[in-house]
């Protein structure tokens, strides 16, 4: 049985939003002479790779609605991987370029939403499974 769900929108706007996120800058540079460059994930391929793979997973998850509980992993597994990129843009930025500052309005916060949507997908997934197993008891 498949329940038509409103987690595939919530997954579909968090590759929307990974998308956007690795064309946006994430960190501002101060240099010594007081000039101000903005940093994108293009200037850290590593964290490039893995926001493109996140987003990769994000809608390879879409797919998988025939299988609600491989869903649910890969969607734990994004949540999980979405937390370490914000943790790991946070530490390349105080670490790898001092004097560099994140701009919260911008990739940050895009970051964050598509925290948030896997978050609401997930307990979308939930919810799902909780119908299902109550429909299994009443058969």
């Amino acid at each position: 049985m498949q329940i038509q769900r409103i987690q595939s929108l919530f997954l579909l706007l968090a590759v929307a939003v990974m998308c956007i996120f690795c064309l946006t800058p994430y960190a501002q540079h101060v240099a010594a002479d007081g000039t101000a460059t903005s940093v994108f994930m293009k200037d850290t391929p590593v964290l490039l790779v893995v926001n493109a793979c996140i987003a990769v997973l994000l809608l390879l998850n879409i797919f998988m609605y025939n299988n609600l509980r491989r869903q649910m992993r890969l969607t734990l597994l994004s949540i999980v991987l979405l937390a370490g990129s914000a943790v790991a843009c946070g530490f390349v930025v105080s670490v790898g370029m001092p004097g560099s500052r994140l701009i919260w309005t911008g990739g940050v916060l895009l970051l964050l939403i598509a925290l948030v949507l896997a978050v609401f997908a997930y307990r979308g997934m939930r919810s799902d499974r909780r119908k299902l197993a109550s429909y299994d008891r009443l058969r």
